[in-house]
């Protein structure tokens, strides 16, 4: 039997070989032929049953573990082909076994029973074929071959989907923790301005009365200096505490900075936000003890009692409750005040700005100042911001500060931002090959078929799409972010340049950032400003020019306004600059002459006043 298995894997025939194929064919009546010449096998041959267990349990151990056993029934003395199976079977679950017999002691199910599963057991009857032994062992040494590389490319697999979740699980933990700490004040915990606004803002949509209060803590800087800064912190987080005890139901307490607290809270009427806020102020006005030092609290509130649903700036909220606070404060300390239209001139102005900018196009008062945008290494002109100047006939020059926010709230900022967009469109024919860069407002870029307006405007002016810049805000894009990250990719399909503006004030996930489809960065000029002054707007400053770098966009720097900052710019990596430094805001006609240029003064004072920022 076992020089029939031989002859059966032989890999070439020898002389030997054919006289034992010849006494073969004589008693099995049949000729055996080799196998392919590649089919080649390890084979080890016991002739007895714990024989056959203590070779499988020694593969196994040494790490070689046999693919197939070929069994027979009957092995005296010793166990039998059944008892061998269960043996093999318990030593290893992969072991593919084959029953080799020509008697019928047990049946296939008893030996299944003890040596399965069903999918690794077989059966040859005797006498058999060559064939029949070839190719079984061929079928079953590739299927073994390939579980085993299946099972490892499952373990690989099950390893990185493990490795995987422990990284998604981390990533998520940091994530929210940097959300945490961006959105909460780090002295007490509390919500902090950003998170109180966007909450605020969230409220204005939804239906119903809800009140927004400011607490102002009353001769808190004589704690600050008599008893020390610690003395001071120590009693703004007791303070916090108090106030979330004594506020309603459902509010939300947040420290909006110094000795200011924001409280958010939903209310039946203008006289229950009243005593609401007159329990909060009551609550706060006792003696708190500091340190070992009795501190007397107390502080004064401004209130603005808002209906919801109808989408309310929640700045302008919160710059009404402000209103109220200083005529509490007027008023005498522990006083809260409900805000009434009276206490805000401004209203009034507003009003007059909004009349006067439907009437502003028509009189021609508006027009559009440039101010040039500079390649880092060469300080070359490759593209100019449009701004927005408004020169009234009854109050003379208007700031866009004043006049943008107050367009926004009302439809009249598509009426300006048509006009801003045609006349730059209109003044970039005359430059030689640099872009405008045009800002954009949320409200413009929400608008219906926004994109299509745009691709329209540069058709008509015959101007490359490659020429305009579209500055959006951060509120912009992440108010409907899949919205936005539709529009960004159909505008950069077209060819349009896109610029995030004021990049660092606002929270933005940094996974969703590397979803929209942007060509640069523009880094607030409060940063650049704040750089030589304060180790954190420095760091902002890097950490944006790094991220943007690493995502493989532009970096433009605004507000640059002395040598130093050119410098540490420069060594930051910051691919553009832009301010006073080089230029502020010309007239049409200048910033033509300077396109032409297209170095500041010429490209020879250029290289000097690069010269000057690396010395």
């Amino acid at each position: 039997m076992h020089d029939s298995y031989r002859r059966s894997f032989a890999s070439q025939r020898s002389d030997e070989g054919d006289a034992l194929g010849a006494m073969a064919a004589d008693l099995w009546d049949d000729t055996p032929e080799a196998v392919e010449e590649e089919a080649r096998y390890d084979l080890q041959h016991v002739s007895q049953g714990l024989d056959a267990v203590a070779e499988v349990e020694r593969a196994r151990d040494a790490g070689t573990p046999f693919a197939v056993a070929f069994i027979d029934i009957r092995m005296p003395p010793g166990i039998d082909g059944r008892e061998t199976a269960k043996r093999i079977r318990a030593l290893d679950p992969d072991i593919a076994i084959v029953i080799v017999t020509g008697f019928s002691d047990f049946s296939p199910l008893e030996i299944s029973k003890v040596a399965g599963p069903a999918d690794k057991i077989f059966y040859i009857a005797k006498p058999f074929e060559v064939a029949e032994i070839q190719q079984t062992a061929a079928a079953l040494v590739a299927r073994w071959a390939n579980d085993r590389m299946l099972a490892d490319a499952r373990l690989q697999l099950s390893r990185q989907i493990e490795q995987l979740e422990l990284q998604g699980a981390e990533l998520a933990a940091n994530e929210s923790r940097a959300i945490h700490i961006a959105t909460h004040d780090s002295l007490t915990d509390a919500p902090n301005r950003l998170a109180f606004v966007r909450a605020l803002g969230e409220r204005t949509k939804r239906p119903g009365l809800f009140a927004m209060a400011m607490i102002d803590l009353d001769r808190f800087k004589l704690v600050n200096d008599t008893l020390g800064h610690l003395a001071g912190d120590a009693l703004l987080r007791e303070i916090c505490t108090m106030l979330h005890e004594a506020a309603p139901d459902g509010a939300m307490i947040a420290r909006l900075g110094g000795d200011e607290f924001g409280i958010l809270f939903d209310t039946p009427g203008e006289n229950a936000a009243v005593m609401a806020c007159d329990r909060l102020i009551a609550a706060i006005t006792t003696t708190v003890v500091v340190f070992g030092h009795s501190v007397q609290g107390g502080a004064s509130a401004g209130l603005i009692v808002s209906e919801g649903g109808e989408g309310r700036d929640p700045i302008d909220v919160v710059r009404r409750a402000d209103l109220a606070l200083n005529d509490a404060k007027r008023a005498g300390r522990g006083v809260v005040r409900l805000f009434d239209e009276s206490m805000d001139e401004g209203i009034r102005f507003r009003r007059r700005i909004e009349g006067g900018l439907g009437e502003a196009i028509g009189r021609g008062e508006l027009s559009l100042v440039y101010q040039p945008i500079v390649s880092r290494d060469t300080l070359e002109i490759e593209g100019f911001e449009a701004l927005l100047r408004w020169n009234t006939a009854d109050y003379g020059p208007i700031s866009p500060a004043t006049f943008i926010p107050i367009a926004e709230e009302s439809n009249l900022i598509h009426q300006l931002g048509d006009w801003v967009l045609h006349a730059a469109l209109e003044e970039l024919k005359a430059w030689p090959g640099q872009y405008v860069s045009v800002n954009f407002s949320p409200r413009q870029f929400r608008r219906h078929n926004f994109v299509g307006y745009i691709m329209e405007c540069v058709q008509r002016a015959g101007i490359s799409p490659q020429r305009l810049q579209i500055e959006i805000t951060e509120t912009a894009i992440f108010d409907d972010a899949e919205r936005a990250a539709e529009t960004l990719y159909k505008l950069r399909q077209m060819g349009f340049r896109i610029a995030l503006d004021d990049f660092g004030t606002g929270y933005s996930s940094l996974y969703n950032i590397r979803k929209f489809a942007l060509d640069c960065l523009k880094i607030d000029r409060s940063f650049i400003d704040g750089m030589g002054r304060e180790r954190e707007s420095a760091a902002i400053v890097h950490s944006i020019i790094h991220l943007g770098r690493a995502l493989g966009l532009g970096v433009i720097a605004e507000g640059v306004e002395t040598a130093a900052q050119v410098q540490m710019l420069r060594v930051a990596g910051a691919s553009h600059l832009q301010g006073y430094f080089f230029s502020r805001p010309v007239a049409a006609e200048i910033a033509r002459t300077m396109a032409e240029q297209r170095f500041l003064g010429g490209e020879d004072e250029a290289v000097e006043a690069l010269d000057g920022t690396n010395n």
